[in-house]
C-alpha cells in the first residue's frame, strides 16, 4: 500500500533566498542537471508499479469473490487490463519528459531533463491539482514531494505561486518559492516576476524590492517594470528613478513600457516640462518611442489646461515618425468638450475620418456625454443614429447619457421609450441604466413605479447594488412608507449588502417626519451599532422629528449628544431647535435666542430672518 508523509514548514517571516548557481548562455535554452549522482532506470520503475497494480488486482478480486460469484473469463481479462496498463506507463516513463515555455525576452525556460516515472507522476499531479484551483492541496502535495527528494516542476510551481498572490496569499506563494530552492530545482527569472508582481499588487512593495535584491538569476526588463510601476503608481516617483539607475547599473536596458510608466508618473508629478525631458532621454539612448508614450503626454498637456498646444502636439506626430491613432483623438476630443469647445469636436471627428482613422464607441459616447450635460438631446440622438454607419455599435454607456437627460428634464416617457428602442437593438441596460430611471421616478414620487422595476431586475439578470436600494428606501422614506423601506432594509440585509449611512439616514428622516420618533432612534443607534458615524443631517433630520411632536428638550439633549461625538453642528442644526423651541410658545426666548446666535455669527443674519418670519 502506498502512503505520503505530511510534512509541516514553518511559513513565518521573509523567505531569505538561497542562491544556487547555474550557467546561463546569452538567448539558448538553460537546461539544469540534477543533482542526484544515481538514477532509477524507468522499466524498473515500472516493474514495480506493475507489481504494485497486480497485487491490488488480485487483491480486488479476493474481495469481490468473498460476495459475489464473477463471470468466466473474468480474472483473466482483469490480468489483461492490469498487464496492458503497466506497459503503457514503462512507455511513457521512456520519453523524455519536456515542458518549454518562451520568457518574455525570447529566452525558453525549460524544465526538460529525464525524470524518473515517480518524478513525472508526482509533477502530473501538482500540475492538475494547481490547474484545477485546488491551492491548499497542491502545497501539500509539493511539500510531501520535496520531502520524498522529487524535484518540482518549476512551471506548475510558478502556477502555484501565482494562484496565492492572486487571492492575497504573498506569504504562502513565498514559502512555495522557499520550498523550490530547497528541493535543488533552480527557479527562473518568470517564477521571480510573478512573485514580486503578486506583492506589487498586495501593496507590498518593500517585500518586491527585497525579492528583487536576493533572486538567484539575473533580472530581466519585466522584472523592473512590475516594480516601477507600482511605485509610480504609488506616487513614488523618487524612489522609482533610483530603481531605474539600478537597473542601468546591471545592464539592464530599460525599453518603451519602462520609460512610458516614469514620463506618466513624471506628467503627474512633476509636470509635462519635466516629462519632456525624460523622452529626450530616451531618444538618446535609442528607445523609439510608440504612440501610447505619445498619448500620455498628449492627455499630461490636456490636463494642465494646454489644450492649443496638444492640437499642435497632435499634428506632429506623424513628424516624429508616429500616427496618432483613435486614443489620442478621444483625450483631445474629451478636453474639448468639457471646455464646451463643441465645434472644434466636430471638426476634429471630420479630420479623423479623413486621415483613416476610425472612430470608436468611445469617441461618439464622449461626444453624447457632452451633448447631453448641454441638454442638447435632439443633437445627441443624431450622434448616435451616426454611429452604426461608421461600424459602432452603440452600448449602454452610449444610451445612458440620453435616458439621464429626459430623466432630468421629467420626459419619462421618453425615457422609457428609449429603454425599449435600447433592448430592441440588443444592448440591455446595465444597473446604472436602471438606477437612472429609479432616481428620476422617486423623484417625482412614483415610487410604485420604482418598486416594480426594482422587482423585475434580478430576472432581467441585474442584480440590485446598494445605491438601488438607497434610492427606492429614500423615495418610499419620503412618501410617508417607511414601512415598506423597512422590509427594502431587511431584503438588502438577506442579499449580503451591507446598510450604509444613507441608508439609515432616510429610514431615520421618514420614521422622524411621521412622528414614530422612538423607532427613528432605534435605527439612529443601529447605524452607531455598525461603526457607522452618523454626520450632521442625521442629527438633524433626528432633530426635526422631536421638535415636530413637541419633545424639543429631547432634541436639544441630542444636540449635547451630537457635540460630544465630536459631531460638528451645523447653522442648520440652531435653526432647527430655535424653531422647535418657537412651536412650543416660547417665541419671545427664541427670538432672544436667535439673535444670540446671529451676534456670535453662528447663524448668517440672512438666514435668522427666514427663521424670524415663521414666528
Amino acid at each position: 500500500m502506498d502512503f505520503v508523509l505530511h510534512t509541516n514548514h514553518p511559513c513565518e517571516g521573509f523567505c531569505s533566498f538561497q542562491l544556487f548557481h547555474r550557467e546561463v548562455t546569452p538567448k539558448t535554452s538553460t537546461f539544469v542537471k540534477p543533482r542526484a549522482t544515481t538514477s532509477v532506470i524507468a522499466s524498473g520503475s515500472s516493474k514495480t508499479r506493475f507489481l504494485v497494480l497486480s497485487a491490488h488486482a488480485n487483491s480486488m478480486d479476493y474481495n469481490n469473490n468473498r460476495t459475489t460469484n464473477q463471470p468466466k473469463g473474468y480474472e483473466k481479462r482483469r490480468k489483461n487490463g492490469v498487464f496492458a496498463a503497466a506497459k503503457l506507463e514503462k512507455i511513457i516513463a521512456d520519453v523524455n519528459f519536456k515542458t518549454i515555455e518562451k520568457s518574455p525576452n525570447g529566452n525558453s525556460r525549460s524544465n526538460g531533463y529525464v525524470h524518473d516515472f515517480e518524478d513525472t507522476q508526482s509533477n502530473y499531479h501538482l500540475r492538475n491539482l494547481v490547474r484545477n484551483g485546488e491551492l491548499e492541496e497542491g502545497f501539500r502535495y509539493l511539500e510531501c514531494m520535496v520531502y520524498r527528494g522529487d524535484i518540482p516542476d518549476i512551471i506548475s510551481c510558478t502556477s502555484l505561486i501565482r494562484g496565492f498572490c492572486k487571492v492575497g496569499k504573498t506569504r504562502k506563494a513565498t514559502r512555495v518559492m522557499e520550498i523550490i530552492e530547497e528541493s535543488g530545482a533552480v527557479p527562473d527569472v518568470i517564477t521571480y516576476n510573478v512573485l514580486i508582481s503578486g506583492y506589487c499588487r498586495a501593496g507590498e512593495i518593500d517585500n518586491a524590492l527585497k525579492v528583487l535584491d536576493r533572486m538567484s538569476v539575473s533580472p530581466d526588463v519585466v522584472t523592473y517594470n512590475i516594480i516601477l510601476r507600482s511605485l509610480c503608481d504609488s506616487g513614488k516617483l523618487k524612489q522609482a528613478m533610483e530603481v531605474l539607475d539600478w537597473q542601468l547599473e546591471r545592464e539592464c536596458y530599460p525599453d518603451v513600457i519602462t520609460y512610458t510608466i516614469l514620463i506618466e508618473a513624471t506628467c503627474r508629478e512633476s509636470g509635462v516640462g519635466q516629462a519632456m525631458k525624460l523622452l529626450d532621454e530616451m531618444r538618446s539612448r535609442g528607445c523609439k518611442p510608440d504612440v501610447v508614450t505619445y498619448n500620455v503626454l498628449v492627455n499630461g498637456i490636456c490636463k494642465e489646461g494646454r489644450l492649443d498646444e496638444a492640437i499642435k502636439f497632435l499634428n506632429g506626430m506623424p513628424s516624429y515618425g508616429c500616427q496618432p491613432n483613435v486614443i489620442t483623438h478621444n483625450i483631445i476630443l474629451r478636453s474639448m468638450c468639457s471646455t464646451g469647445r463643441w465645434m472644434d469636436a466636430e471638426k476634429l471627428l471630420s479630420d479623423m475620418v479623413s486621415k483613416g482613422c476610425s472612430p470608436s464607441v468611445v469617441t461618439f459616447n464622449i461626444l453624447i456625454n457632452f451633448l447631453c450635460r448641454k441638454g442638447l438631446l435632439g443633437r445627441a440622438i443624431d450622434i448616435l443614429d451616426k454611429m452604426p454607419s461608421h461600424g459602432c455599435t452603440p452600448n449602454s454607456l452610449s444610451y445612458n447619457p440620453l435616458l439621464h437627460g429626459f430623466c432630468k428634464e421629467k420626459k419619462m416617457e421618453r425615457a422609457v421609450e428609449y429603454l425599449e428602442i435600447m433592448a430592441s437593438r440588443g444592448c440591455y441596460p446595465d444597473i446604472v441604466t436602471y438606477n437612472t430611471l429609479l432616481t428620476a421616478l422617486c423623484k417625482d414620487g412614483k415610487v410604485d413605479a420604482a418598486l416594480e422595476i426594482l422587482q423585475q431586475l434580478s430576472n432581467k439578470g441585474c442584480s440590485p447594488v446598494l445605491i438601488t436600494y438607497n434610492t427606492v428606501i429614500d423615495g418610499l422614506a419620503k412618501v410617508g412608507r417607511t414601512e415598506q423601506a423597512i422590509e427594502l432594509l431587511n431584503e438588502m440585509r438577506r442579499k449580503r449588502l451591507k446598510p450604509d449611512i444613507i441608508t439609515y439616514s432616510s429610514l431615520v428622516g421618514g420614521l422622524s417626519r411621521e412622528g414614530k420618533v422612538d423607532e427613528a432612534i432605534k435605527f439612529f443607534h443601529d447605524l452607531e451599532g455598525l461603526g457607522v458615524k452618523p454626520n450632521a443631517i442625521t442629527y438633524n433630520t433626528m432633530m426635526v422629528g422631536l421638535c415636530k411632536v413637541g419633545q424639543t428638550d429631547r432634541a436639544i439633549d441630542f444636540l449635547g449628544y451630537m457635540v460630544s461625538r465630536g459631531c460638528k453642528p451645523t447653522e442648520n442644526t440652531y435653526t432647527i431647535l430655535i424653531e422647535g423651541v418657537a412651536h412650543e410658545g416660547f417665541t419671545k426666548e427664541a427670538l432672544e435666542l436667535l439673535n444670540e446666535l446671529c451676534y456670535r455669527g453662528v447663524v448668517k443674519k440672512s438666514s435668522a430672518e427666514k427663521v424670524a418670519v415663521k414666528m
